[in-house]
Order: structure tokens, then C-alpha cells, then sequence
């Protein structure tokens, strides 16, 4: 059956993305110094106001109000047209200490920092394991952000969103229906030229080098508003963990409902999200499936999941999958505790997350994305193909 899809993300100036950037910033200027460091950042921004607010234990001692400034102007808000002025009523800090009753549970009983539900997700339409609509959502802003920052897009300011709709047969893709691209631009600029530039030093070479190689109608729909010379903060409120759809799988696959950015990994809802991630996409990469889907569930306090679970979607390879769960359970640590020993979460590489997705993206050698390896994926298809 025929059916189209459509999944959307949007750039590091988007309001949202912001804030994302500045949680998960703060979260790693106290993972630098103190590993242990447990955090809970989130930030509101504003025309020309910032909000940090949030619980922290650590003994690093970090100056929120400059890695917000930072951050602001590393994605291009350095303008005072753009909605920050950097005098001294545009930050407020209201971060305090954590709660000792989540610390209890947490660090002596080194348990999971809360309840709740993580899915991770992995399918074989691209080689990243990722839907096709939002790996290439994501690509089409990354390259954007390259064009814009080297001076080849002039006009181009920081916000921006992007959309992408594709046909499927089944679970193929097989034809790029439409394109949607909406750019934060100087208020001379008209949509018009821009069109025909972001065409010819974004879309082209994104699509050149996607995989696989789908054929695209030439629908582009460009600021379909009409205007888009009011953006970033200066237009729209950010909140940190506002898009986490944009941050998983493109509304492909089931969220559960926890935002990332801003928690260091003793929350599960970060934690675990990448373990179920890694877990998928190692099935998908050990050819035991074509799609996977796991979920883990965990109860304040306590080390182990009260549940796992895997759906295949009947793509699976093989007859019995009552021995998916075991063998995963042998394979993969689900502690809270050693997961963030297995997968390194104590470094400081939470920054590189914070915009373009989570998912899907290339394992860094300095430790960034390590819930993307597929190094289980061999043993896994000796154990059960």
C-alpha cells in the first residue's frame, strides 16, 4: 500500500533549539570538572531575555550567565536587531540544589532518577538506521547552517525549519514528494532569489549525497508565509525539551515522552532512550530485523527496568521472537548506572546533541553519539540467525 509520510526539524537558531543548546551547554560546562555531576537545566528565552531554572549537584562552580551568552552567539545571535542586547537584565538564574529524596534513590541505591517510558527506534531505510524523512529533514538544516556560517547565503539568518514528505510502499521509500524550507532572512532579502540559492547550495547537494538516492518531484514549498525577516527569540518563545519529536525519529517511531537536553544521565529519560536506540538499531544492523522498536520502563529509585519490550512490525527474520528479549537482556546492561558506564555518558558531549537530532548521526572520537556503534550487532546474529 502507497502512503506518504512527512517529518520536520528545525535549525540550532530555532527558539526551541536555543534553549536545548544552552541546557545541554550547562550540562556539560559541570560534566567537564565533576562527571558525577547530576543536572537539571532548563531555559526560556525571549526578545532579549534568557531563564535558566533547574536543580544541580556538583562541586563545579559554573557562570550560567556566560555559557548562555556563549551559546547565543556562537549560533549567530550577535545582533542586536535579532533580540539579544547582553545588558544586565537579560539573564535570571534560578537554578538550586536537587532534591535529597531523588538523590537517595538515585546515587544509594543507583537507580533510575525518575519514572517513566523511553522507545528507541532503528530501521534499514537508510544506512544511518533512521527514517528517510527525518534523516534528510536533518541533513537539508545542517548544510544550511554550513552555507549560512561561510558567507555563501548572506541573507541568511539563524532560524529555520525544514520539512520533508516522502512516499512509501510499505515501509520502501520510494519517491521524495515535496520539500518545505522556512529561513530566518534579512528583511531586504526576496523569496523569490532565495529559493533559486537555497536550491542550488543546499538542497542539491544534500540530495546528491543522500542515501539511497530517491527521486525528488522539484516540489519546494519556500517561506511559504510569505516572510520570515522577524525570527529566532526576537518572534518566538524557546523552551528547553519542546521538540522532542524533531529530536528522535520524526514521529516515526513512539516517544515516551521525555525530553533529553539539559539532563545528565542518571535521568532515564536519556539514558535509557539511547540504550533503546542502540539496541534497535544493532537488531536492525545484525539483519534480524528490517524495523525495530524497543521500549524500557523504569520506577523512581529502582536499578532495574520493570519492563522490555520489542516489536518488529513483522519485519523480523526470524520465527521466534520470544528469544529477542533474553538475549538482550544478556547482551545490553539496562541499569541506569551501567549504561552510563557501557555507553560513556559522563563526558561532556551533550552539546553536539542539542541541535539536528540525536539519532542517526556519526559516533565521534571524542565520545559523542556512542549509542549509535553497532558493535553487538555481530554477536547478536550469531545468537539467533
Amino acid at each position: 500500500m502507497r502512503s506518504q509520510f512527512t517529518s520536520e526539524s528545525v535549525s540550532e537558531g530555532h527558539p526551541d533549539k536555543v534553549c536545548d543548546q544552552i541546557s545541554d551547554a550547562i550540562l556539560d560546562a559541570h560534566l567537564k570538572d565533576d562527571p558525577r555531576a547530576h543536572v537539571a537545566c532548563e531555559t526560556l528565552v525571549t526578545t532579549n531575555f534568557c531563564l535558566l531554572a533547574g536543580e544541580v549537584k556538583s562541586h563545579t562552580d559554573v557562570d550560567y550567565e556566560k555559557v548562555a551568552r556563549d551559546t547565543i552567539r556562537s549560533i549567530g545571535y550577535d545582533l542586536p536587531d535579532l533580540g539579544f542586547h547582553f545588558d544586565e537584565n537579560t539573564y535570571k538564574i534560578k537554578i538550586h540544589s536537587q532534591s535529597p529524596d531523588i538523590d537517595h534513590g538515585v546515587v544509594d541505591n543507583e537507580g533510575a532518577g525518575d519514572q517513566g517510558l523511553m522507545f528507541g527506534f532503528a530501521c534499514s531505510e537508510t544506512d544511518a538506521c533512521m527514517p528517510y524523512p527525518i534523516q534528510l529533514a536533518h541533513r537539508l538544516l545542517e548544510q544550511l547552517r554550513e552555507v549560512r556560517r561561510s558567507g555563501e547565503l548572506p541573507w541568511a539568518r539563524p532560524d529555520a525549519k525544514s520539512q520533508v514528505t516522502v512516499e512509501y510502499d510499505g515501509f520502501m521509500p520510494i519517491m521524495l514528494e515535496e520539500i518545505l524550507l522556512s529561513i530566518h532572512h534579512d528583511p531586504d532579502a526576496e523569496n523569490g532569489p532565495m529559493a533559486e540559492e537555497v536550491t542550488e547550495k543546499v538542497i542539491k547537494p544534500v540530495l546528491a549525497n543522500c542515501r539511497p538516492h530517491l527521486s525528488w518531484t522539484g516540489k519546494l514549498l519556500y517561506n511559504p508565509s510569505g516572510r520570515f525577516a522577524i525570527g529566532g527569540p526576537h518572534g518566538d518563545t524557546g523552551l528547553t525539551g519542546r521538540k522532542i519529536i524533531v529530536d528522535t525519529y520524526g514521529g516515526t517511531g513512539r516517544h515516551g515522552g521525555g525530553a533529553f537536553s539539559g539532563k545528565d544521565s542518571t535521568k532515564v529519560d536519556r539514558s535509557a532512550a539511547y540504550m533503546a536506540r542502540h539496541i534497535a538499531k544493532n537488531i536492525v544492523k545484525a539483519g534480524i530485523a528490517e524495523r525495530c522498536e524497543i521500549q524500557l520502563a523504569y520506577a523512581i529509585g529502582k536499578p532495574d527496568p520493570v519492563s522490555v519490550m520489542v516489536e518488529t512490525f513483522g519485519t523480523e527474520h526470524i520465527s521466534d521472537l520470544t528469544r529477542l528479549e533474553p538475549v538482550i537482556r544478556d547482551l545490553f546492561p539496562l541499569r541506569p548506572y551501567r549504561i552510563i558506564e557501557y555507553l560513556d555518558l559522563r563526558k561532556p558531549v551533550f552539546g553536539l546533541t542539542s541541535a539536528f537530532g540525536h539519532f542517526g548521526r556519526e559516533q565521534g572520537e571524542d565520545g559523542s553519539f556512542s549509542w549509535e556503534k553497532t558493535d553487538k550487532a555481530e554477536e547478536l546474529a550469531s545468537r539467533l540467525l
